[in-house]
């Protein structure tokens, strides 16, 4: 029985480190999906729909604060999202910190 607030107690804390690491694949995959999108996208749309698809390609929790950064670099295409840590249960509070996800494409010719 004295046991029992320990268990819990780790469960939690597992818990929270899966929603961080979470946290990290979610961000560069959407980095990724985002700099390929850019990458193909017609001229002159391309960072609008680099910051549209990565945004869609997030879970609505993590969605709706991310920071999406896209830019042009001499043969590259690249998506930087920045997201925030849920404590717990994603959507609810969210850590000080942030995690990044960076990711480039070659560009199409």
């Amino acid at each position: 029985m004295g046991v029992t607030p320990l268990i819990i107690l780790l469960l939690v804390a597992l818990w929270q480190c899966a929603l961080i690491g979470y946290t990290f694949i979610l961000a560069g995959n959407a980095a990724d999906v985002g700099a390929r999108t850019g990458t193909g996208a017609a001229r002159g749309v391309q960072l609008q729909e680099c910051q549209r698809a990565a945004k869609e390609d997030l879970p609505s929790a993590w969605g709706g604060d991310a920071w999406v950064v896209c830019t042009e670099e001499p043969g590259l295409f690249r998506a930087t999202v920045t997201l925030h840590v849920p404590v717990l249960m994603p959507g609810a509070l969210n850590f000080p910190f942030k995690v990044d996800g960076d990711a480039a494409s070659v560009k199409e010719s």
